[in-house]
């Protein structure tokens, strides 16, 4: 499975981004995809997560009412709609897959990751 993450971007705070997702390969072998992001210094943190059907993870209070997750399943994509964003956003945001995880938000139970896309959220 390959992933392909796109979308970020230099945005002022209170702006909004759509980060992209897409998945190729053998998707059919992946239970659930999340969205997880790193700040410089930081820990890998777990920001949302869905499965091909659509059932996600209650989200983080640290992004709750702010971001959402969805899915297209016939173009294999999933996408991360942020809004109201805040300087502490400023992350490389990763998309991951898990072939067995349900509703995971550790990083070590994903099996497929993307490349990482850098959101910075400027004052």
């Amino acid at each position: 499975v390959q992933l392909q993450a796109s979308g970020g971007g230099l945005v002022q705070a209170g702006g909004s981004l759509k980060l992209s997702c897409a998945a190729s390969g053998r998707t059919f072998s992946t239970n659930y995809m999340g969205w997880f992001r790193q700040a410089p210094g930081k820990e890998r943190e777990f920001v949302a997560g869905i499965t091909w059907n659509g059932a996600s993870t209650p989200y983080p209070d640290s992004v709750k009412g702010r971001f959402s997750i969805s899915r297209d399943r016939a173009k294999n994509t999933v996408y991360l709609q942020m809004s109201s964003l805040k300087p502490e956003d400023t992350a490389v945001y990763y998309c991951a897959a898990s072939r067995t995880s349900y509703r995971s938000t550790v990083y070590s139970q994903y099996d497929y990751w993307g490349q990482g896309t850098l959101v910075t959220v400027s004052s």
